[in-house]
């Protein structure tokens, strides 16, 4: 059975204009699958869609939609109509990187806005239709900084931990009605985002940056086969290592000491 036989004609992903989403909507569009992108910036979502068309002669619906509002499921759900959406990719997050004080209270409550209330209602709506049908896939992104507490990335690294349970609940309770999910739990990813924000090295332990086409892949082939995984060898080893070998508190400390040195942080 290909991927599209199995998961259907129709995927949506939210955060599609670039870095992860974009590399989503390639690999599933090669596929064979027609996509509704969601982004809030519309001449990068409107280039990323024509672009994607033209490669691989699939339909490709822009939906322009900022996460961070209120009604955003409602305006997508309203932009797709009667369209059957048969695979999610939830890829759409905001981070902060600084001390948590440094930002207002807003921004934090936009962090988790988008990385964990938003992605409830997409799940609840378009999880939901899927259930109903019996078929789906959904992928759900998480990250390392989720695996424990991340001084610095605090409300990211959060929502992050969230994102993973939720995925790994949900993968229980829809796996017997032909409807899988995934946690896809990135380390660091060469997305324009990451590169923008001109990370040093922290230490020699640190794992080289994986493109985002290869964490895409990964994800694709094993999706259907477990509820979460993490992307890449170095990563799966450095994880390994802060949750089995590395006691709780050596392990936060290791990681709020890294994401100082990487973004030269002063508190």
């Amino acid at each position: 059975m290909t991927f599209k036989e199995k998961y259907g004609d129709t995927a949506l992903i939210a955060g599609a204009s670039e870095g992860m989403g974009a590399a989503y909507a390639h690999a599933l569009a090669a596929r064979g699958i027609n996509l509704v992108l969601v982004a809030r910036r519309k001449q990068m979502l409107y280039d990323t869609a024509q672009q994607i068309a033209k490669q691989y002669g699939v339909a490709v619906l822009p939906v322009v939609c900022d996460l961070a509002d209120d009604n955003a499921t409602e305006q997508i759900r309203d932009a797709v109509g009667n369209l059957e959406i048969s695979f999610l990719v939830y890829n759409a997050a905001l981070s902060y990187i600084g001390p948590f004080l440094a930002a207002q209270a807003s921004t934090h409550i936009n962090i988790a806005t988008v990385n964990m209330a938003t992605q409830l209602k997409m799940l609840h709506y378009f999880g939901g239709k899927m259930v109903e049908r019996g078929a789906g896939g959904i992928v759900i992104m998480t990250s390392i900084a989720g695996l424990q507490g991340s001084g610095y990335l605090s409300t990211y690294a959060a929502t992050k931990a969230f994102n993973r349970v939720l995925a790994e609940g949900l993968w229980y309770e829809w796996k017997s009605k032909g409807v899988d999910v995934i946690a896809c739990c990135a380390g660091a990813t060469a997305t324009p985002n990451y590169i923008n924000t001109n990370p040093a090295k922290a230490s020699a332990l640190q794992p080289k940056a994986q493109t985002p086409e290869a964490v895409v892949e990964e994800c694709l082939r094993k999706i259907g086969h477990t509820p979460f995984f993490i992307s890449g060898t170095g990563n799966k080893l450095v994880s390994f290592l802060m949750q089995h070998v590395f006691s709780r508190r050596k392990a936060i400390n290791m990681m709020g000491d890294s994401m100082k040195k990487v973004y030269r942080i002063v508190d």
